[in-house]
Formats: C-alpha cells, structure tokens, sequence
C-alpha cells in the first residue's frame, strides 16, 4: 500500500488544498483523515489545518519543505512501546522537537454490517491494543497502514464480514457503523506525541516552566561508557525521564541512546550534567527543549 484507499482520498485532496492556502496554520500528521493523529492534531490545536501523508517521512518533509508549519509524530504508546522508525527518522530529520501532548486512546469496532465478523483491519499498534478483545470474539487482525486507513479501506472493500478498528470520528468519515466503543484492552491506554518544527524553541523562553529536553548520544567504545554517561545526570540531580537503544548503521557496533530529561540548557545543573556527557560519548545531538505536557518524577 501506498497511497490511502480511494474513499480516503477526497477528504485528504480537500485537506491538502486548505494547507497549500495557509502552510502557517497546517500540522502534518501520518494517516487518514479520521486516525489518532489527526484527533491529536485537533485537540492539540484546535485552529489548526490538518495535513495527511501517507508516512512519517512525509510528514516530516512536509515541515522541512513548508508545506507544514509543524509536525505531529505519535513517538511512544503506554501499551505498545515506541513507534517503530521514529528514533532513527527525528534524528536525521533536522527538525527539532518544540511541544508534546499526551492523548487517551480509545478504539471502536466499525463496518458494513452488523456481524458476525471474520476479520478485522487496524494498525498493529492497535491490533495489538485490542488483542484479547478480538480473540475473544475470533476476529483475525489484519494490519494496515493506519487506523483510518483501515476505516476507509473496509468501506472500499464494501464486504459487510470485514471490520475495522480505529478512532470513532472514523466511522462518521466514512460512513460506517459503529459495533461496539472502547475495545481497547485497558483503559489507560495513552500515547505520548511530539511536535516538530523548523526553528527549536529558545530554552530561555521556557523559564518558569517546568522543561524537558529531548536528545542522543553515541558513547565512546570503551567499558562502562554508558554507566559514567548516566552517572553526569545522577551526580547533578538531573531526572532522566527515558532512555532507548537503537542501533546506528549495520554494523551492530553503534550503539545510539535517545532520552528525555527534565530540565533545559540554562539550568546550571542541566549545562553541568551536558557538559560532563560530552567527556563520554562521540556524540551528542539536540532534539529540542519544551514545555512539559505531563508532572514527570
């Protein structure tokens, strides 16, 4: 698949004429019309123009090319862990990370028909999400694209055995029934989103906020390298809110480190502790400060 399913298509034509008319205003996002992240994008700004691409590169391109003012990338899920390429997309992507917000995520089952169903499209996240529910029922999980791409494509396929699940505005999108609410296997099932711009917010603007900063780092290949790396934050009192490993290249012999803290250059403790990290890794690569969304600690 690579581009949406044809009922999809004429919401996202008419999106993206309104953006190309006020590229200020438009926030990219990866999806159909009707997905997570352009319920995201609406509760994140209302006023907003909401862009769709088909990929997390594109919409990232968008931004760099000005078609976009700003991006939103769902990065981390409460259930289902990090979204699969983002680490290795924002770091490359030359854009820096200027907001975040954190968003409840609620699925409903939707089709043609009223049931019973054999299958049931969704992204995997969310086939994964809703796993014990669908298994309950013996509905296959078939994966897509996204969640209202999988909306859209179910009412493309016009079979009334074939479900799908995704965000409810979905099925007012594309004119489906809604079987059932809240399929979702937990109920604080929350993902994290970023937003991403061109120009990285100034950490000074962010005094009296509490603040985090995003970054990556590369530790020198020697032993104990990323134990002394850490210990920069522990000895200077700085919260290290998330760390992930993710190889850099084929060669298995790079490893990268993404992390959040809390805290932006400009607090001595903060400028203490970045500066120490320098002394252990090969590289250090800014991702951006911003406003924290979400009490952290």
């Amino acid at each position: 698949m690579h581009s949406f399913p044809a009922p999809a298509l004429e919401l996202v034509e008419k999106m993206r004429l309104a953006a190309k008319d006020d590229p200020a205003r438009a926030i990219a996002f990866q999806g159909a019309p009707g997905a997570n992240s352009h319920r995201a994008v609406m509760e994140y700004a209302p006023d907003a123009l909401p862009l769709p691409c088909f990929s997390f590169a594109e919409a990232l391109d968008a931004v760099k090319e000005g078609r976009a003012g700003c991006a939103m990338i769902p990065i981390e899920n409460s259930q289902a862990g990090r979204v699969a390429d983002i680490h290795f997309l924002l770091p490359e992507s030359g854009l820096s990370i200027v907001g975040e917000y954190f968003m409840p995520i609620h699925h409903a089952l939707m089709a043609l028909g009223d049931g019973p169903f054999e299958a049931a499209y969704s992204h995997v996240h969310a086939l994964g999400q809703s796993r014990h529910y669908l298994a309950e029922r013996n509905i296959v999980p078939l994966s897509h694209a996204d969640t209202a791409g999988a909306a859209a494509y179910v009412k493309e396929l016009g079979d009334p055995a074939i479900a799908a699940i995704a965000p409810a505005i979905a099925a007012d999108l594309y004119d489906l029934k809604i079987i059932d609410r809240r399929v979702e296997d937990t109920e604080d099932n929350t993902t994290r989103f970023v937003v991403l711009a061109k120009q990285a917010l100034d950490p000074a603007s962010l005094n009296g906020d509490q603040a985090m900063t995003t970054f990556v780092f590369e530790v020198n290949n020697v032993p104990a390298a990323l134990y002394k790396a850490l210990g920069c934050f522990a000895t200077n009192g700085v919260n290290m809110t998330k760390l992930e490993s993710y190889q850099k290249g084929a060669s298995f012999a790079a490893t990268m480190f993404y992390s959040d803290i809390v805290g932006a250059p400009g607090d001595p403790a903060v400028d203490r502790a970045l500066e120490e990290l320098a002394f252990h890794t090969k590289e250090v690569r800014m991702l951006g400060s911003y406003r924290s969304a979400r009490e952290r600690g």
